[in-house]
């Protein structure tokens, strides 16, 4: 990514019924004024960081993309997203069983990677870049980056659900109060 992040981590891992416990660090950049929220637990960290719309916008016309799959994408809150294999073991996870719930509590699926694709093919786009892979088994020390996008409102907040696999073991985790950023652009420090 582009954007400078400054991240201080503090996890507690916890293992469990398949359940994870982890602290969430939640971080403003001061340079930035972008948040991002960062969970490590049972061999698996999961960083999601707010991106501005402007900067998704110049990420997909750097790169001579239609104006409508921009506006498509711009309906949804868009954040980088960091996943690393913080342990020695494998770990995997897979887009499709992670969801997000907004205010009336309920459980939405998160667009995948291949939903992303299908659309853009659809308008003679051939461009695979930019979105999280629906699904990844790592290495100890293996990470990977990408876009994960929840169809919320600028500044809305929202609670993010994942899954991954450890161990052989499915576990679970929810970052609380992520909030999408907003229209105006941070002030810088």
């Amino acid at each position: 990514f582009l954007l400078r992040v400054r991240v201080l981590i503090i996890g507690i891992l916890v293992s469990g019924q398949g359940v994870s416990y982890a602290d969430t660090t939640e971080f403003t950049d001061p340079s930035t004024g972008l948040m991002s929220w960062k969970a490590i637990d049972n061999g698996f960290s999961l960083q999601l960081i707010q991106l501005h719309r402007d900067y998704v916008i110049a990420v997909y016309n750097s790169r001579g993309l239609p104006q409508k799959l921009i506006d498509g994408v711009l309906k949804y809150c868009v954040f980088g997203t960091i996943i690393k294999n913080e342990s020695q073991e494998e770990v995997s996870y897979k887009v499709v069983d992670w969801q997000y719930s907004g205010k009336d509590g309920k459980k939405y699926p998160v667009k995948t990677k291949s939903e992303w694709l299908k659309e853009w093919e659809a308008m003679g786009v051939g461009y695979r870049w930019s979105m999280l892979a629906d699904d990844q088994t790592f290495s100890p020390g293996d990470w990977i980056q990408g876009f994960t996008t929840i169809p919320v409102k600028p500044s809305e907040r929202f609670d993010f659900h994942y899954t991954w696999t450890y161990k052989g073991k499915q576990f679970t985790n929810t970052i609380k109060g992520i909030r999408c950023a907003s229209l105006e652009i941070p002030k810088q420090n």
